[in-house]
């Protein structure tokens, strides 16, 4: 595993313990098909969540959430459609962006989390 996925692997399980803290559960992580990836799924009692989650060291150059443009949204619903056409849920979709700022990349003890719930327009 290269650095990359490692740091990004780190980040997925920081905002899946997160999440489960909130009471979501997790459905799926690194959820992978044709279409692309959404990092983490999870549900609570009335939304079925596609989360994507953007780890930075600082938002000095711009917030994590700016990463998720147009073209990164729409692969992330098509991947949702294509998801929910394996998996069919009565629950709510919805889509979630995670910032993660660790200063100290993975050695961060306490990295700032913020969530951004129904984040695409």
């Amino acid at each position: 595993m290269g650095r990359n996925n490692l740091v990004g692997a780190w980040g997925e399980s920081v905002a899946a313990a997160y999440l489960q803290k909130k009471k979501y559960k997790l459905l799926a992580a690194g959820y992978h098909c044709r279409f692309g990836e959404i990092d983490l799924i999870v549900s609570d009692r009335k939304y079925l969540v596609f989360v994507e989650v953007k780890l930075r060291k600082n938002d000095r150059f711009a917030y994590a959430m700016e990463f998720v443009d147009y073209h990164k949204q729409n692969r992330i619903r098509t991947t949702a459609e294509y998801y929910l056409s394996q998996y069919p849920t009565e629950l709510q979709p919805r889509f979630d962006v995670i910032e993660i700022y660790a200063p100290d990349g993975i050695s961060t003890s306490k990295p700032k989390i913020h969530h951004l719930e129904d984040a695409f327009q």
